[in-house]
């Protein structure tokens, strides 16, 4: 290549998109040059956030056709929701065929919403001859990579490979209506957010620089339960909260899952990784947490143990909001306090990660074949959860498999 920075355009621009450009500060070989929303407006209003942020001359642009041939666009960002995945993808290859010469295009997790959409869009974008990066903050949460350093370097070079790990996302909820829908997020708690967890786990346990296929899963077990928000108090809240559409007490999603998969080394070694995730969660705010034990050592990282805190007594009274932490759920007390999200939450690293990438024209190894691979892993987890047993990994009629939860015949 002979550019020395690139031009990326959004396709999304709610929460996500808005977070990734926040972190776009510390993005130095890229600008932020587009947004495209089925929404103009709100592709304008965060075009605008874009130029504030002074990460690039941002604009909205009226389609995705749009973006893609402009000659200021150069790579892909893919933030929209889960139910237009597929269409967003095959809106920008077929630009890409009318002449678009974009590089590469990277999307959010989950991949897809299950295995038969994930291997779709995976096969369009090879064939476009593009490069693509699959957006899994969690690896570049900068505590998490040194730690991670440090207990492979010292505490697995002395006492041998750590064999367990665990990690977990809880919040209260998500923002946006179509999270809470089966049939357009491809399921609850567990599609949403274990993404996350299992694949924190798995490069946790791989070797620093061995290649992601060094361990294998040989064999998944889960559990999927509504815990609270099948609750008829909190039906009703959150049909106040995210409109009619969103009826829990009809079509629920699993607000809490649990899976434990099995992993083998390279000598056939056993390792476990343990994931749980909850949007049933009540703190401060967003807990992520990891933790990866060896025979002489052990890691662990919570967002929520912030070295910053503010506390607030019950006479400072404020409008509620998230200014202190994601996914804030109170204004008064004690509460912790991250300089920045975007950074801690690893987006900044993640970003600089991929447009370097990109950039040297180098396919990354988190890439949408990995995104495959962890989609296969939550919907052996839905099929573990369905039948009640654990399940060698990989099951038969995965690539058509659709959780109840998607289908909408869950009961919870």
């Amino acid at each position: 290549m002979t550019k020395d920075k690139l031009g990326v355009g959004f396709i999304g621009s709610g929460f996500i998109t808005r977070f990734h450009m926040q972190s776009w500060i510390g993005v130095r070989e890229a600008d932020v040059r587009g947004v495209w929303s089925p929404n103009l407006e709100h592709a304008e209003e965060t075009a605008a956030l874009g130029r504030r942020l002074r990460i690039g001359e941002t604009k909205a642009f009226a389609t995705i056709e749009a973006m893609v041939a402009a000659p200021e666009i150069d790579c892909i960002w893919l933030c929209g929701p889960n139910h237009a995945r597929v269409a967003n993808v095959q809106a920008v290859v077929e630009a890409m065929a009318k002449g678009g010469k974009l590089i590469a295009i990277a999307t959010e997790k989950p991949l897809a919403r299950n295995v038969a959409e994930a291997r779709k869009i995976l096969d369009l974008v090879e064939k476009a001859g593009l490069l693509h990066g699959y957006l899994e903050n969690q690896l570049f949460c900068p505590g998490l990579v040194r730690a991670r350093e440090i207990a492979w370097a010292r505490g697995a070079a002395v006492s041998g490979r750590p064999f367990l790990a665990r990690a977990a996302e809880e919040h209260s909820g998500p923002h946006m209506p179509w999270f809470w829908r089966g049939d357009l997020q491809g399921g609850g708690v567990l599609n949403d957010m274990m993404c996350h967890s299992l694949e924190v786990s798995r490069h946790m346990l791989t070797k620093p620089g061995a290649p992601r296929g060094s361990i294998k899963p040989v064999q998944v077990s889960a559990q999927i339960a509504s815990l609270k928000w099948s609750h008829p108090d909190y039906v009703k809240q959150l049909r106040e909260a995210m409109g009619p559409e969103v009826d829990y007490a009809r079509h629920p999603a699993e607000d809490f899952a649990r899976a434990t998969v099995r992993y083998v080394d390279e000598t056939g070694r056993p390792l476990i990784a343990e994931a749980t995730t909850s949007w049933s969660f009540v703190d401060a705010g967003l807990r992520l947490s990891m933790e990866l034990l060896g025979p002489e050592y052990s890691l662990s990282v919570n967002t929520l143990d912030s070295g910053t805190k503010l506390f607030f007594s019950r006479k400072v009274k404020g409008s509620a909001g998230e200014d202190l932490v994601e996914k804030q759920n109170a204004e008064q007390g004690l509460m912790p306090l991250l300089g920045s999200e975007p950074t801690e939450y690893g987006y900044e690293a993640e970003n600089r990660h991929f447009v370097r990438a990109f950039l040297d024209g180098v396919q990354p190894e988190e890439n949408w074949r990995a995104g495959l691979e962890v989609v296969e892993l939550l919907m052996t987890a839905y099929m573990s959860a369905e039948q009640e047993k654990s399940l060698d990994f990989r099951p038969k009629d995965l690539d058509t498999f659709i959780p109840a939860v998607a289908r909408g015949t869950w009961k919870g």
